[in-house]
């Protein structure tokens, strides 16, 4: 396995990776797969550009589906792993040899949605270990087979739905950015936080947007090599 970094444009270029790219991301979660053995499992922390971003996006999401079994993604609430106001997923998938006709690993795909119309903050309002107790019980680590969704039309905000994965492969761009609550923060302006939190909370996305561009600044300065 051989590596080159290109300094210039900071992209990746691996034997062993699917699409060359400069996206850290991307680039993480293939050499997750690559590091992987055979039958290994993995949860990986990644954020929503990775769920719908083309490109090698989209390369990555179709040969992820096809390599491994997806079988569950955990959307997490905004800044839980990354900056404030960056959303990231939790993705799990365990390795598979190839099929033997070429078809995908990935039968299934269970989305659990911890997002919408959940609000929490660093202090006031930190996610708990309580707040997981439902995915935990309804993830079924035991027999994934037993799997049950909570979602359906007489239960419209059932956070726990499934989707065949010829049905994700068919959409535009392989997209698993998938939305399917109402959210009510969008029609009923009771439910915004109050005043003083937006604030607290824009001022956080700033500095975490300032943040985020001094890291650009030092892997741009000449000499860097920090394209992982």
């Amino acid at each position: 396995m051989t590596g080159d970094i290109s300094r210039e444009t900071l992209t990746i270029h691996r034997e062993d990776f699917w699409a060359t790219t400069s996206n850290k991301q991307l680039n993480f979660v293939q050499h997750i797969f690559s590091s992987l053995k055979m039958h290994g499992r993995a949860a990986v922390v990644l954020p929503d550009n990775v769920l719908f971003e083309g490109g090698a996006g989209e390369t990555v999401r179709r040969e992820l589906l096809k390599q491994v079994d997806l079988h569950t993604i955990l959307r997490l609430p905004t800044g839980r792993f990354y900056a404030r106001g960056v959303k990231a997923n939790v993705l799990f998938f365990d390795r598979k040899p190839p099929q033997p006709d070429g078809q995908a690993n990935t039968q299934r795909v269970w989305f659990c949605d911890l997002r919408t119309n959940q609000h929490f903050t660093l202090k006031a309002r930190p996610l708990q270990h309580a707040d997981l107790d439902e995915f935990v019980r309804l993830y079924r680590a035991d027999n994934r087979l037993t799997r049950e969704g909570t979602f359906s039309e007489a239960n419209p905000q059932g956070r726990w739905r499934s989707y065949d994965a010829s049905e994700l492969l068919a959409r535009d761009k392989a997209s698993l950015d998938l939305f399917w609550l109402k959210d009510d923060s969008l029609s009923d302006s009771d439910n915004l936080p109050a005043p003083e939190v937006i604030a607290s909370e824009i001022i956080e996305d700033l500095q975490a947007a300032l943040d985020q561009l001094k890291e650009l600044e030092g892997d741009l300065q000449p000499g860097s090599n920090s394209a992982a």
